[in-house]
């Protein structure tokens, strides 16, 4: 399988087939076609049959998809049957709410360190994570083998702090701060800005239409 010529788009939606799959799995389907997984996650039949003709062949024609063999593969593809090692730089109100979110480990995430350069947070643990000071950022992720890095710092600090994890070895940044940083091409790079899609929803609300 040569996942090189999947666009970005479809490697976009996998987690979305990968969540109503389990939604199904949940319910006790255990077979599923394009036309009910088109639904759930809001595209056509014929789109859904042309995403996974990149990834294998996972159905029968007239058969439909086994709900628990194609979300397992794509949980594989995806690497959600291994667990990643995270670690979180600001652990200000928004940061200890990304601490405290449950969804991280059954999404095949850990937070295992979370780091502050506020001398009042540094010492305290947040949700069973102590904080550490920034000055012990490289050598935790060197021993902790933490591969991805999230960032919800003011967007003033955001570039320095995100180069500080380019240079420890972090391979992947999540990044909460409203800034458009600038990463190396070998690190994956996820900027997730409510406001920005709060700005974009607007447009539709004054058309009176909604996003295709």
């Amino acid at each position: 399988m040569d996942l090189s010529q999947v666009s970005d788009v479809v490697i976009l939606r996998l987690p979305m087939y990968v969540r109503a799959l389990s939604q199904l799995l949940d319910a006790g389907s255990e077979v599923v076609d394009s036309k009910t997984l088109g639904r759930l996650i809001r595209i056509a039949p014929a789109q859904v049959r042309k995403d996974l003709s990149y990834l294998g062949k996972f159905g029968k024609q007239g058969q439909g998809y086994s709900v628990p063999y194609l979300r397992d593969e794509l949980r594989r593809i995806l690497g959600l049957d291994r667990r990643w090692t995270a670690c979180l730089v600001g652990v200000g109100n928004l940061g200890q709410a990304i601490i405290d979110y449950p969804g991280f480990v059954p999404g095949g995430f850990s937070i295992v360190a979370a780091f502050d350069s506020d001398p009042e947070l540094v010492g305290k643990s947040i949700g069973g994570i102590p904080v550490r000071p920034m000055s012990e950022l490289d050598g935790t992720v060197e021993a902790s083998e933490i591969t991805i890095g999230i960032v919800a710092v003011p967007a003033s600090q955001a570039q320095s702090v995100i180069d500080r994890l380019v240079d420890a070895g972090v391979q992947g940044i999540l990044n909460y701060a409203p800034v458009a940083p600038h990463v190396p091409e070998r690190v994956i790079l996820r900027n997730i800005d409510p406001v920005l899609s709060l700005q974009s929803m607007t447009y539709y609300l004054l058309q009176g239409s909604r996003p295709d």
